[in-house]
């Protein structure tokens, strides 16, 4: 009895602890819900003017993270990105503003203001330049953003390793949410940009999705965990099977 009641919570400690992020993560996202992003931090914007974080938020705002270079991930998502904020029904500069910071420190404002022209000549509603933010910077700048909002890459020899998610911050640079991937749909990110304006923080479907999916660095997508939903079910087969049976046990040795 004794041995099956040890088994059974430590049972219940594994499944917990299984639902949990982990500690350490090489490339992917940790929800950093709450955080503050280092409003000081420095970078240079497209036109070349250097800028703190704090002279440039002043309404809710996405975050996007990449590197303008990017021959994966980073470019389908900027065009997403660009194509939901000519969606979505709020009003740039008035309600909401973009801005996009790369995490290689080797780019340039003028690489930066190249790939704002493109996705800037996709939308087809009044936006202007102001509300969308291209932003480059030095490697402690970039830290500070990244390891502020959780977000873990790694450079390989010419490019890097990363995951891709949109991350709604409050004009006071609290993190209220994460949209993850690199499609949007523009009442997911209306109301991730309505709870940011209030200051609210949200936990995303994708915790459970981040649970049941792996990212594939190598081909920069997200793969069903087949080996860790299976072993997760398995795992609460076998507790319901204890726990049914130390049930069994009590109600016998009351007999």
């Amino acid at each position: 009895m004794k041995f099956l009641r040890s088994l059974f919570f430590l049972l219940i400690f594994i499944l917990s602890y299984s639902s949990l992020p982990a500690n350490e993560i090489e490339v992917g996202i940790d929800e950093k819900l709450g955080n503050i992003i280092p409003m000081d931090a420095v970078f240079q914007t497209s036109k070349g003017d250097t800028v703190s974080l704090k002279d440039i938020i002043d309404k809710p705002f996405l975050l996007a993270l990449v590197y303008y270079e990017c021959p994966g991930i980073c470019s389908p998502l900027l065009t997403e990105l660009s194509w939901v904020v000519d969606k979505v029904q709020l009003e740039p500069l008035e309600d909401f503003n973009v801005i996009t910071i790369s995490f290689d420190p080797r780019e340039t404002p003028e690489v930066a203001a190249k790939w704002k022209r493109n996705y800037f000549n996709s939308i087809r509603r009044n936006f202007p330049d102001e509300a969308w933010t291209f932003l480059t910077g030095d490697s402690l700048n970039i830290s500070k953003v990244t390891e502020a909002v959780g977000f873990y890459y790694k450079p390989t020899q010419d490019d890097f390793l990363h995951a891709g998610a949109l991350i709604a911050i409050s004009p006071e640079g609290k993190i209220s949410r994460y949209i993850f991937g690199s499609t949007y749909n523009p009442f997911d990110v209306k109301m991730a940009l309505l709870d940011a304006g209030s200051g609210k923080t949200n936990p995303t479907v994708a915790k459970v999705l981040q649970f049941c999916f792996s990212y594939d660095p190598e081909g920069r997508s997200y793969t069903l965990n087949i080996t860790r939903i299976i072993g997760s079910i398995m795992m609460i087969i076998l507790g319901v099977f204890l726990t049914v049976l130390l049930l069994k046990r009590r109600k016998d040795s009351k007999n």
